[in-house]
C-alpha cells in the first residue's frame, strides 16, 4: 500500500484489517526487493470464469486506533496495488468528502465493497480493472469503534484482444497522444536551441583556431626566435601529468564503467526488457551489470594511471573500487537505518543484503583486479605529440571568471538546459510511481547531452590553454561533470515546488539517493569531458611545430 502523493510505501502487514485465513507472502526477485516491492496473498478468490456477487472477504469491529489509523491513510490518498495474473490493478482505500464544508466539517470515508472486471480470450486473462463502490461506506469521521463488513464481487466478460497485446494498455498511458506531443515538442525546442547555440560556438572555435594555425605557421616562416604567445606558447607544459593522478585515473575509470552501465541499460531498454509492470527489472539490470563492467574500470584505472608513471597500481585499484561504491555503501546503510525505523518497505531484509555483499565479494572485486592487472599489463604509453619541460612556467595571473567554480558554472548549464525537460518526466517516473516508456526519447536526449557535454569541455580547455594556463587535466574533468551539480540543484526545485513530500524519511531518502545518481552522472560526464578535451589537445599540438 502506498500514497499517490509520496513515495512512501507501507507494509501490507502493518494496515489495520487482516483477513481471516493465514497470509502467504510471495518471494521475491532481488530487483523487486530493492524496489520496495513486499507482495502477499490477497484474500480475494478470483476463480476464472466464476462470478461472485457481494461474497464477504471478512467481518470485524475496528478500534479507535484503528480507525485513527486508516483516517490518516485515507487523508494521505494512499492506494491499494495488487496483481491479478501479472496485470497491475489499483485502486483507492477511502475518500475524504469536502465538498461545500469547511476543513472541520470534512468527512472520512474507508470503501468496503470492491468491484473486480475481468477481461478473457478464450482461457486467458486479458485485462482486469477494480473499481470501489462510492455508496458503500464505513464513515471513519470520528474516534469510535466502528463495525465493518468487507465485500467484494467478480464479473467475467470476454473479449477479441490477443494475449501479446494485453500489456499494450499500459505502455500507452504515458505515450498518449497529446502527452507525446507535448513531449516531443518541447524536447525538440530545446534540442534545436541547444544545437544552434553549439554550432554558433563550434562556428567560432573553428575559425580561431584556423587563425591560430596559420598565425604560428607564417611565424615559423618570418622569424624563428619571435616569442611565442597563446596556447603554442605553454606547449612544454600542456601534457604535464596532473597532480593527484592516481585519483584522476580512479575518477576516470569509474566514470568509464558507469558509462558502459549506461548504454547497456539503454540497449536493455530499447529492446523492450523494462516493460511496465516488469517489477524490479531496472534495479536487478543495474546491479547486475554494474558488477559485470567493473572490469572496464579496473582496466581504464589502472593503465591510465600506469601511463601516467603512476608506481602503486594496487592502491589506484583500490580507490578505484571504493570511489562510487564508497559513497554509495555509507549512504544506503543511513537511508535503510532510517527505512528500519519507519517500518518501511524501502528497508532490505538481512537475507538482501547478503546477497549484494556476495555479488561485490566474489564478481565484482574479483573482475575489478583482473581488469586492474590486464591494466597493468598493457604496458600502453601516454601519446604525447610534443616534449614535456623539465621545470613548469608560472601561470599568469587571471580574472576571476577563469578560475575553476565560475568554469564549471559556465559547462554544466548548456548540457543542463538540454536536458532539463525530460528531468522532470524522469521524477515522476522514480519519485511519482508514474510509468515511463519513451526511452527513444530519453536515448535521443542522451546523446545530446554527451555532444554538448563534450563541445563545451573542449572549447573552454581551448581558451583556458589560449590564456596559457596549462593545469587543464583536471579542470576537462570537473567542467565536463558539473552538470551532475546542476542536476542536484534540480532536486531542491522538484522537492519544493513539484513534489509533496515531507517528513525526514522522504525528505532523507529523496536528497541522499539523488546526491549518489547525481554523483555518478559527475563521474560519467567528467569522464566523456576529458575524453574529449585530451583529443582535442592532442590534435591542435599534433598540427604545429614545437621546438
Amino acid at each position: 500500500m502506498q500514497s499517490r502523493s509520496t513515495p512512501t510505501r507501507s507494509d501490507p502487514f502493518t494496515t489495520p484489517v487482516k483477513p481471516t485465513d493465514a497470509v502467504k507472502e510471495k518471494k521475491e526477485a532481488l530487483g523487486e526487493v530493492l524496489n520496495g516491492d513486499r507482495l502477499v496473498s490477497a484474500p480475494y478468490k478470483l476463480e476464472f470464469l466464476k462470478h461472485k456477487d457481494s461474497e464477504q472477504v471478512c467481518k470485524r469491529t475496528l478500534k479507535k486506533e484503528e480507525v485513527a489509523k486508516f483516517r490518516s491513510a485515507v487523508n494521505k490518498d494512499y492506494y491499494f496495488q495488487m496483481y491479478y495474473d501479472d496485470l497491475p490493478i489499483w485502486g483507492f482505500i477511502g475518500k475524504v468528502d469536502k465538498e461545500n464544508k469547511d476543513p472541520s466539517e470534512y468527512k472520512t470515508y474507508l470503501y468496503k465493497h470492491i468491484h473486480f472486471d475481468i477481461l478473457y480470450n478464450k482461457d486467458r486473462v486479458i485485462e482486469i480493472n477494480v473499481q470501489t463502490d462510492p455508496h458503500a461506506l464505513v464513515d471513519l469521521t470520528e474516534d469510535k469503534e466502528v463495525d465493518v463488513e468487507f465485500l467484494y464481487t467478480v464479473k467475467w466478460r470476454e473479449t477479441n484482444t490477443h494475449f501479446d497485446k494485453r500489456m499494450d494498455k499500459y505502455s500507452q498511458s504515458s505515450s498518449l497522444p497529446h502527452h507525446l506531443e507535448i513531449h516531443w515538442f518541447s524536447i525538440i525546442n530545446s534540442c534545436v536551441t541547444v544545437l544552434l547555440l553549439t554550432g554558433f560556438l563550434a562556428t567560432i572555435l573553428m575559425r580561431v583556431l584556423k587563425n591560430d594555425f596559420v598565425k604560428y605557421a607564417h611565424d615559423e616562416e618570418a622569424a624563428e626566435d619571435q616569442e611565442e604567445t597563446g596556447w603554442k606558447y605553454i606547449h612544454g607544459d600542456v601534457f604535464r601529468f596532473p597532480k593527484y593522478k592516481s585519483l584522476f585515473a580512479a575518477a576516470l575509470g569509474s566514470g568509464t564503467q558507469l558509462f558502459t552501465l549506461t548504454i547497456f541499460i539503454f540497449v536493455l531498454a530499447l529492446v523492450g526488457v523494462f516493460y511496465p509492470y516488469n517489477r524490479g527489472a531496472l534495479f536487478t539490470a543495474l546491479v547486475v551489470i554494474y558488477a559485470l563492467t567493473s572490469g572496464i574500470a579496473g582496466y581504464t584505472a589502472t593503465s591510465f594511471y600506469c601511463q601516467l608513471e603512476g608506481t602503486n597500481w594496487v592502491r589506484n585499484l583500490l580507490l578505484t573500487g571504493c570511489l562510487f561504491c564508497g559513497p554509495l555503501f555509507l549512504t544506503f546503510c543511513f537511508l535503510n537505518t532510517v527505512a528500519i525505523a519507519y517500518t518501511a518497505t524501502a528497508a532490505l531484509p538481512f537475507g538482501t543484503i547478503v546477497v549484494i555483499v556476495l555479488i561485490w565479494t566474489l564478481v565484482t572485486s574479483p573482475l575489478l583486479v583482473l581488469g586492474g592487472i590486464a591494466g597493468k599489463n598493457s604496458k600502453a604509453e601516454f601519446q604525447a605529440p610534443v616534449r614535456t619541460t623539465k621545470y613548469p612556467r608560472e601561470i599568469p595571473p587571471l580574472p576571476w571568471y577563469r578560475a575553476t567554480v565560475p568554469q564549471m558554472a559556465m559547462a554544466g548549464f548548456l548540457p543542463f538546459s538540454a536536458i532539463y525537460i525530460e528531468l522532470y518526466y524522469i521524477f515522476a517516473s522514480v519519485w511519482g510511481h508514474r510509468i515511463y516508456t519513451i526511452y527513444s526519447i530519453l536515448f535521443i536526449v542522451f546523446i545530446i547531452l554527451l555532444i554538448v557535454t563534450a563541445f563545451i569541455t573542449v572549447a573552454l580547455t581551448y581558451f583556458q590553454l589560449a590564456a596559457e594556463d596549462h593545469e587543464w587535466w583536471w579542470r576537462s574533468f570537473l567542467c565536463g561533470g558539473s552538470t551532475g551539480i546542476f542536476i542536484y540543484a534540480y532536486c531542491l526545485y522538484y522537492y519544493y515546488a513539484r513534489s509533496d513530500m515531507s517528513g525526514f524519511m522522504q525528505t532523507s531518502f529523496f536528497f541522499g539517493y539523488m546526491a549518489c545518481i547525481c554523483y555518478g552522472f559527475f563521474l560519467m560526464l567528467g569522464s566523456v569531458g576529458f575524453r574529449a578535451a585530451l583529443l582535442f589537445v592532442r590534435h591542435i599540438y599534433r598540427s604545429i611545430k614545437c621546438e
